[in-house]
């Protein structure tokens, strides 16, 4: 079908090749609809003051303010005598400084006279401990000079744009380029259903791109954004509900667990009951694995809630059935802590084809990049000749040369941790397409389960198996009160002498590689902002201070698998008092004798990856500890973040903050294989409703016509908004 002539125009024709080149590199914006779809963030009114209370730290801000006071100051610098202008503007809530060097100083010393409005952006940064814009490009909104009166008809509007901007695009220049291909907007094809966009009485097309730009009033862009909402929505469950009906189209071998089977005889030896959870999802999943189309299943639980028990039961059953199952899991740390604790599991049941072996056993095979020849070659000819009846590996699983005797069952561990290229080499070693199962420990809300990965029925785990304990977590101020500190690494060595283990997590290993990437930092950056800890440089000050005579080791993802593994055995064996690691322990490593773990410069990691090293602790009888050490003032986003993560141990509601507080895109692009079309007006925390709405119409609308023949406009908006790549990632599942 026919592309859309005006809307894929490249931007160089319009805007010329200076503009575009720009537009490209920084906003990777290249045809006019993509310009067209760069909406505004939001809107100042002529004369509102906007908020200046809570700038986002080492971000790019747009905001409105009025200059309160503005002074020369001269300094001797390296290079003789230099001036600084420092400008402080205000909004009502707060107070900024802007700051110019040398030659720059002498026009915004004209321009920026006590009392004058603008608009300034620029990068927000922290020189001592107070926040401060540097070199700030501005726009004057007021005055009788020439430019201002220029400025205030460009922005005659009542409502100014404020668009994501970057330092070599400010929001203006934006503005001015929008206004250049906006009559464009008339060949905007429309992608819903007269019917559905008349049925919600929703704006056409053109005139929602119009109001979204270029808003009279605060009801046009609630109508454009309204209308663009559904868009978004509509087109992304149009693609998943044509996953979901493909997969319905595919066949797969029905597996069910044999009577008095492997499966049986496995709960038979349980030293526990089930939670109620864990028996309902595995109904559910027992229930998908009996049907004779492939199971597409996504199994998300808290920390610790028992989801490897579930996995390993569906394999079992799959087992009894004649196939085999296969779990791929991100690191050679988890594959080898997955086998041994399934090994372990099984007892003589994984001992299929071995001297005391159980009648009805299997053998359990682990398939890693770094095992040796022979190991490798045994492994192989297990997985081919139907021996093993379950593997479990990292990526080595997808090369070409393993091939399966019927693989029935897919379990991916992480799932956001592979390419969805793995998933899917993975899943083609099957004779048909084998069941998919999906786990992962970051719990997704309901609306982010719906659009990232909506292509795959949702079991949730949520409650915790008995005998697990209560895990208390406190931030520790550092830098404020460094007693704190101390008073922490006393807290290890008292769990220590208890008899217990404890983990101290660094963001960054501090080898060779780490100080080339420091130095490359500039001289100004370095005096403004320390490096991350590092764990080669944190271990050797605890082994000669505050931890000195305990026996303590490192672990991170460039050290040889081997040696990996002899850590991890030792620490888990109680040989190792302390661990100092990077995230290679975030997920699923299991040492239920470790009660505390201590993160260091815990403001550098996101809210969801601190809650799952918070769970490494607590997973035996003794309480668990995780303390949060940060240098980052009280005040700060940063602290506030970790605040919630001290204040709660629901995952689900630290994963609606996580949400809150990054840009959407990020979770979004992360999730969709990274493809630049993420979501742009669409929130998935605050637009349920339209989610689910959009779902149920596009699979009503889906079922009644899969191909979409009766739909150009969405077929065109299929191709122009999720892109090549998209589908594909779509396609694949």
């Amino acid at each position: 079908m026919e592309r859309v002539p005006a809307l894929d125009e490249p931007l160089k024709k319009s805007l010329g090749p200076a503009t575009a080149k720009v537009m490209a590199e920084a906003l990777d914006l290249h045809t006019v609809g993509d310009l067209l779809h760069h909406y505004p963030r939001r809107y100042a009114e002529r004369g509102e003051l906007t908020t200046l209370s809570d700038l986002p730290l080492d971000e790019h801000v747009t905001v409105v303010a009025q200059v309160a006071d503005a002074r020369v100051l001269t300094f001797n610098g390296s290079k003789g005598r230099g001036q600084r202008l420092e400008v402080t503007i205000t909004d009502g809530s707060g107070r900024v400084q802007l700051v110019f060097f040398g030659k720059g100083v002498h026009k915004p010393h004209k321009d920026l006279l006590p009392g004058t409005r603008a608009m300034f952006a620029g990068k927000v940064s922290l020189f001592n401990r107070r926040l401060q814009l540097a070199h700030p490009s501005y726009e004057l909104l007021r005055g009788d000079g020439e430019e201002s009166a220029d400025s205030v008809a460009g922005w005659a509007g009542a409502l100014i744009p404020i668009y994501p901007a970057t330092t070599k695009l400010e929001s203006w220049k934006i503005a001015k380029a929008v206004d250049a291909v906006l009559p464009s907007a008339a060949d905007a094809v429309d992608p819903l259903p007269p019917a559905l966009r008349e049925g919600r009485g929703l704006a056409e097309l053109p005139d929602a791109l119009r109001m979204i730009h270029r808003p009279r009033t605060k009801a046009d862009v609630a109508d454009a954004r309204d209308r663009l909402k559904w868009d978004e929505a509509f087109v992304l469950q149009v693609a998943l509900a044509r996953r979901r009906h493909a997969d319905t189209q595919l066949p797969a071998v029905p597996r069910r667990p044999a009577p008095d089977g492997i499966l049986d005889a496995f709960d038979a030896k349980l030293p526990f009951t089930l939670t109620e959870g864990q028996t309902k999802v595995s109904r559910e999943i027992f229930d998908d694995l009996a049907t004779d189309h492939p199971m597409h299943r996504l199994l998300q639980g808290e920390v610790g809630s028992g989801k490897t028990m579930v996995a390993l039961r569906a394999m079992l059953a799959v087992v009894d059935s004649g196939g085999q199952a296969a779990m791929l899991a991100p690191t050679e740390v988890l594959a080898q802590q997955h086998h041994r604790s399934v090994t372990e599991m099984m007892g003589e049941l994984a001992e299929g084809g071995m001297l005391g072996g159980a009648e009805r056993a299997t053998k359990v095979v682990l398939l890693t990049g770094s095992m040796g020849t022979a190991a490798r070659r045994q492994a192989l000819l297990d997985l081919v000749t139907g021996e093993a009846g379950l593997v479990i590996g990292t990526h080595a699983l997808i090369e070409d040369k393993v091939q399966f005797h019927d693989l029935g069952l897919v379990v991916v561990d992480e799932q956001h941790r592979f390419g969805v290229e793995q998933r899917d080499a993975l899943r083609g070693k099957g004779k048909q397409p084998p069941h998919l199962l999906v786990m992962t420990a970051t719990p997704i809300p309901r609306t982010v389960a719906m659009t990232v990965f909506g292509d795959l029925e949702t079991s949730v785990l949520d409650q915790l198996p008995a005998g697990r304990s209560p895990i208390a977590t406190h931030v520790v101020p550092a830098a404020d009160k460094p007693h704190f500190l101390a008073r922490a690494w006393e807290r290890v060595r008292e769990e220590v002498e208890n008899g217990h283990q404890a983990y101290v997590v660094c963001p960054r290993i501090g080898d060779e590689e780490d100080q080339r990437k420091k130095a490359k930092a500039s001289a100004e950056d370095e005096a403004e902002k320390r490096p991350p800890l590092a764990v080669l440089e944190v271990a050797e000050k605890l082994r000669t201070g505050p931890l000195a005579g305990l026996r303590i080791a490192v672990l991170h993802g460039r050290m040889h698998p081997d040696d990996k593994d002899d850590v991890m055995r030792r620490f888990a064996a109680g040989d190792l008092d302390v661990l100092v690691a990077t995230t290679v322990i975030e997920v699923g490593v299991n040492v239920p004798n470790a009660t505390a773990v201590v993160i260091m410069d815990a403001d550098r990691f996101g809210v969801s990856q601190l809650h799952q090293l918070r769970g490494r602790v607590g997973r035996g009888s003794a309480a668990g500890l995780c303390l949060l050490v940060s240098e980052m003032p009280e005040a700060s986003p940063a602290r506030q973040r970790l605040n919630a993560v001290a204040g709660t141990l629901d995952g689900f509601e630290l994963s609606r903050i996580d949400l809150e507080q990054r840009r959407e895109g990020d979770v979004l692009g992360q999730a969709q294989s990274g493809v630049r079309s993420s979501l742009r007006v669409l929130t998935v925390i605050d637009d349920e409703e339209v989610i689910a709405a959009a779902r149920e119409e596009a699979t009503a609308l889906v079922l009644d016509d899969p191909d979409l023949t009766a739909h150009p406009g969405l077929r065109t908006a299929l191709e122009a908004l999720l892109s090549k790549d998209r589908e594909e990632f779509l396609e694949k599942g």
